[in-house]
């Protein structure tokens, strides 16, 4: 996690960028405005828009981080295209984590967490790099998220799930223990999953069952 709490420029103007920005203006959090493809883009809950992509530029990677605003439905690679876009460049991602968040201290965390509103994060998880636990999802002891991953709304998985780089489990999916998600899966909302997924495999349904096949996204 953060210790120094740098000013922040969010990446992106869209709905979860606007979750974000109230969640650290709930805590209190000095946000410089953010960027967007849109270089006028209105204003987000009173923060306002600094221009595009190049207006980081105009701050050192040292005195700002960034907080990736960028969402993902279905898909997390346009995430982890800004998330690595900008690490090259030197920039760091802010740890976000609402207020409401119930995290227990024995959990590690890589940098560019997100943690919405009622999240529960149970000992011995391990939370890799630019992932979303969104709103109200439970992550039970000793999970292992792989770094940009998206862990919808009401999401429950059990204790010791493995969620491979790049997944998507969808809105209300619970995954029963000891699963394991492989990297650039999608699992459909309200999937029930019993078995292993293997890498890049869509599923859904209770049971949950494949319905598709997806490249395997970059290691």
């Amino acid at each position: 996690m953060d210790t120094v709490e740098l000013p922040v420029i969010v990446v992106g103007s869209g709905g979860h960028a606007k979750v974000l920005i109230s969640t650290m203006q709930l805590r209190h959090r000095s946000i410089l405005g953010f960027v967007d493809l849109n270089p006028v883009a209105p204003s987000l809950l009173g923060i306002e828009c600094l221009g595009d992509d190049a207006a980081v530029s105009l701050h050192a990677s040292g005195d700002v981080q960034l907080v990736n605003g960028v969402g993902s439905a279905k898909s997390t690679v346009t995430r982890r295209d800004v998330y690595d876009r900008f690490t090259l460049r030197g920039y760091c991602f802010a740890t976000v984590i609402h207020p409401s968040a119930i995290v227990a201290h024995q959990v590690d965390m890589a940098d560019g967490v997100q943690m919405m509103a009622g999240v529960i994060v149970q000992p011995g998880c391990r939370l890799g790099a630019n992932i979303v636990l969104n709103t109200g999802c439970r992550i039970d002891h000793d999970c292992v998220i792989g770094d940009h991953a998206h862990v919808s709304p009401g999401v429950t998985l059990s204790g010791n799930v493995h969620i491979g780089t790049g997944a998507h489990v969808g809105t209300g999916a619970s995954i029963i223990q000891g699963v394991r998600v492989g990297a650039g899966c999608v699992i459909g909302a309200g999937a029930a999953v019993i078995r292993d997924v293997p890498p890049g495999t869509v599923v859904a349904g209770v049971p949950a069952m494949p319905i598709n096949q997806r490249a395997t996204e970059r290691q």
